[in-house]
């Protein structure tokens, strides 16, 4: 039979690993779609230099442009455990979750634990404004 130290230790930590499953469990958190499901204004396209890449916390989504102005966009939400990724270090996106990086350029997988690239929307510019997700 466990010792009362043992029980009540064990009640402590319960609500604390509770909580981390929780933060792990995925979603977006603030209520936001996962990825668009529409087409969303992100803003002038002026704002994504050649060969940089731009983060848009709000929408779930990150655009880079490559060397030969093409812009790529892709849904910020981590493969491994559906966490939204909130930083940007360059062109490398790195999920706050599990220390998983993708590159912004290509949604390719950088460092595990996830081993799926992130997932591509459709994009363009129109009328110098960058328009992300279906129906773009």
């Amino acid at each position: 039979m466990p010792g009362r130290r043992t029980v009540l230790r064990g009640a402590a930590l319960a609500p604390v690993a509770g909580i981390a499953l929780t933060a792990c469990s995925g979603g977006s958190g603030g209520g936001s779609p996962a990825t668009p499901t529409a087409p969303v204004d992100l803003g002038a396209e002026s704002e994504i230099a050649e060969g940089g890449a731009k983060l848009y916390r709000d929408r779930n989504v990150v655009v880079s442009r490559a060397g030969n102005g093409a812009l790529k966009a892709f849904s910020t939400i981590c493969t491994h455990a559906g966490c939204a990724i909130d930083k940007l270090q360059g062109t490398t996106l790195v999920c706050p979750c599990h220390g998983s990086e993708f590159d912004a350029a290509t949604g390719k997988v950088l460092r595990a634990p996830a081993t799926a690239p992130l997932k591509e929307l459709p994009v363009e510019a129109k009328g110098g404004k960058i328009v992300a997700g279906p129906g773009a």
